[in-house]
């Protein structure tokens, strides 16, 4: 189990993961992750404990890489780390797949920033030969995809679709780790779980509604892009929602109060029921509440 020992806080960043049984791994990756699990610990047992510690290393790794003298955008090689739960004694792994995600966020990086800034946080040399590595690993792995995926200052409404208001856990600061001398007590998470057959149902469910009803919809284009990233793991696999670093940036009381699931779950029976207005509204009320949220990046 990861150790609670550190005094970096959580990035503003959310994680959509799948965690996927040991048996879904081919061999030699399965008896792979089985000894890490069993050498690792599992970071979180049971469905009401969060990953927070080992987000926490995962993150100190990434800043580790970024503060050294000559920065590395990418790790050489892809981390052999990953998030382990245990869940009614059965060991379920998320790999960190970190340089496959971290090309993924250099292509974002590019397309979201001017091209001058792009140049200024990370030098064309160093982008064109992550480049040529990423080109020549995915000629080697032609099927790899990761099992995270990231967004910053807040959690993309399409996100919510796999989960169900009773899914949700929500742990306040400190509950699952003391801290020692000097060092911060675990922070706050919130945090959905779900077994991946219910994930796929209500995508599909969301999917086929949107598609009805709201054909011109982003969510409906949202729900798709979900439904066929779940459909690439196992069927018995879990799903999990962590706000991360925004359950600091909501607050305690915002916190208590965040039932974007639960919401969007209700304008979704609106449209169903054919209440057009009520699902709009419920729709518009959440799109501006994470607006707020994602305006806070702009704060000083």
């Amino acid at each position: 189990m990861t150790a609670w020992r550190t005094t970096v806080l959580p990035p503003y960043t959310a994680q959509l993961r799948v965690y996927e049984p040991l048996a879904a791994f081919p061999e030699p990756d399965r008896a792979r992750w089985q000894a890490y699990a069993a050498e690792h610990g599992p970071d979180a047992e049971g469905p009401g404990q969060p990953v927070t510690a080992a987000a926490l290393a995962e993150q100190r790794a990434a800043l580790a890489g970024l503060a050294a003298l000559t920065p590395r955008p990418l790790p050489e090689q892809e981390d052999e780390r990953a998030y382990v739960r245990v869940l009614d004694g059965v060991v379920y792994v998320c790999p960190w797949t970190t340089r496959l995600r971290g090309w993924l966020a250099l292509q974002e990086l590019q397309r979201t920033l001017p091209a001058h800034l792009v140049d200024t946080v990370l030098p064309p040399a160093l982008r064109a030969a992550a480049e040529a590595d990423r080109a020549q690993w995915q000629q080697d792995h032609p099927d790899a995809r990761p099992w995270i995926a990231s967004s910053r200052w807040e959690v993309p409404l399409r996100w919510f679709l796999p989960f169900g208001e009773e899914d949700r856990r929500h742990v306040p600061e400190g509950e699952y780790g003391s801290s020692g001398e000097g060092e911060r007590p675990e922070p706050a998470a919130l945090f959905y779980l779900t077994p991946m057959v219910q994930a796929r149902r209500r995508v599909a469910r969301a999917y086929r509604l949107l598609r009805e009803r709201a054909p011109d919809g982003v969510l409906g284009d949202g729900a798709e892009e979900v439904g066929r990233w779940l459909e690439e793991f196992h069927p018995r696999s879990l799903v999990e929602l962590d706000y991360g670093g925004l359950a600091r940036l909501l607050g305690p009381r915002g916190l208590a109060r965040e039932r974007s699931v639960g919401e969007l779950a209700d304008g979704l029976g609106s449209l169903r029921a054919g209440d057009t207005a009520a699902a709009l509204r419920a729709y518009e009320g959440l799109t501006a509440r994470w607006r707020r949220v994602l305006a806070l990046r702009q704060a000083s």
